[in-house]
C-alpha cells in the first residue's frame, strides 16, 4: 500500500516546506522508494497563472501544460518522476469541481457543505495520485500556514484521510521556525 506523508507549516509563510518536501523525497528515493509529491494550495484561484508573481512567486509549467506553484518545479528537479497537473491541487479547483457536481445533480439535492463534499473532493484528489500503484510514497504539502482559514478544509481532509488509510500508512510533519 502507498504511504502518505503530510507536511504543514506554522504561522510563517515561505518557510521552505517545498524544498523540505523535495529533499525528503530525494532521500526516500535514495533508499529505493518511488516517490511523488502533491502540492495543496488553499487559495481560491484555480491555478497561479493569473496571480501577481511579486505576491505569489513564479509560475511553474508542467510537461502537460498546467500552470502551477513554483514548488512543483523544485519537486521535479529533485525527484526522478515527472510532475503533472494532478500533482497540483488548489481550493479553487476543488470548489469548481464541487459546484460542477452540484449543478449536474450528482449530490441528489443534498445541501452541499464543506464537510463532507469539499473534504471528500480533496481526499479523492490526493488518493488519485497514489492510486495508480506506481508510487511507494506520496508526500503532500499543504501551502500557506495552518492558521489560514482557507487551510481548514484541507487540514480536516488530511485528518480524515489518515483515519481512512490507517495511521500506519500516513504521517504528519509540521515545520516551524
Amino acid at each position: 500500500m502507498t504511504k502518505y506523508i503530510f507536511v504543514t507549516g506554522g504561522v510563517v509563510s515561505s518557510l521552505g516546506k517545498g524544498l523540505a518536501c523535495a529533499s525528503l523525497g530525494k532521500l526516500l528515493e535514495s533508499r529505493g522508494l518511488k516517490v511523488t509529491i502533491v502540492k495543496c494550495d488553499p487559495y481560491l484561484n484555480v491555478d497561479p497563472g493569473t496571480m501577481n508573481p511579486y505576491q505569489h512567486g513564479e509560475v511553474y509549467v508542467t510537461q502537460d501544460g498546467a500552470e502551477t506553484d513554483l514548488d512543483l518545479g523544485h519537486y521535479e528537479r529533485f525527484l526522478s518522476s515527472p510532475i503533472t497537473k494532478t500533482n497540483n491541487i488548489t481550493a479553487g479547483q476543488i470548489y469548481h469541481r464541487v459546484i460542477g457536481k452540484e449543478r449536474k445533480g450528482e449530490y441528489l439535492g443534498a445541501t452541499v457543505q464543506v464537510i463532507p463534499h469539499v473534504t471528500d473532493e480533496i481526499k479523492k484528489s490526493i488518493r488519485n495520485v497514489g492510486k495508480s500503484g506506481q508510487f511507494d510514497v506520496v508526500i503532500c504539502e499543504v501551502g500557506g500556514t495552518v492558521g489560514d482559514i482557507e487551510s481548514l478544509p484541507f487540514l480536516e481532509a488530511l485528518r480524515q484521510f489518515r483515519q481512512q488509510v490507517g495511521y500506519e500508512n500516513a504521517i504528519d510533519i509540521h515545520l516551524t521556525l
